[in-house]
């Protein structure tokens, strides 16, 4: 049996650990454990699984607190902007048209945790994609800019229309309203 005092005395250690700490090191081990067993690419894919489940999830909590069957495209934005902010990112809208919406980012809501990770962007991708796709029937993400890739911020570009960017296209996920 371990003494009160051994546990009092691991208690005052000054490791700074909390739960959403400890959550992130998971998320992070296990994307980094997924990239080495399955590449990179796989990886992207399981994590675009839970994205996708977790934006139908949030777009139905929107839409229900907003009092509307489907978000307006600044709705979209809001949203989008709001989920990032109450997990601790640093979302903004760069321009918003009823083509796109473009947001920027200085702080991933994974931390540094995230850097070398860019399989965790597939969640931003998954989630603001579905959310994007439920309101408006069609979206199209990229993220020509990372973190997680090593640059000094994310750039999320949200189509309603495919597009033909070259570059960018090659990275692009489309997404589609559920019935």
């Amino acid at each position: 049996m371990v003494a009160i005092a051994e546990i009092e005395e691991f208690a005052a250690f000054e490791i700074a650990r909390d739960r959403d700490q400890f959550l992130r090191e998971l998320i992070r081990e296990l994307s980094g454990t997924l990239e080495e067993v399955v590449g990179a690419e796989d990886a992207a894919g399981f994590i675009s699984v839970v994205g996708a489940r977790l934006g139908e999830v949030m777009n139905e909590e929107y839409c229900e607190h907003a009092r509307v069957k489907s978000l307006s495209l600044q709705q979209i934005a809001a949203c989008m902007i709001d989920l990032k902010q109450r997990i601790q990112g640093d979302f903004q809208v760069e321009s918003i048209s009823a083509e796109r919406i473009v947001l920027v980012n200085s702080r991933c809501p994974f931390g540094a945790y995230v850097k070398g990770r860019p399989s965790l962007c597939m969640m931003t991708s998954n989630i603001f994609g579905h959310i994007a796709a439920q309101n408006t029937g069609y979206a199209e993400v990229t993220i020509p800019e990372a973190i997680a890739k090593g640059d000094g911020r994310c750039r999320v570009v949200v189509s309603f229309a495919p597009t033909n960017d070259g570059a960018e296209k090659e990275d692009a996920r489309e997404y589609y309203a559920c019935s």
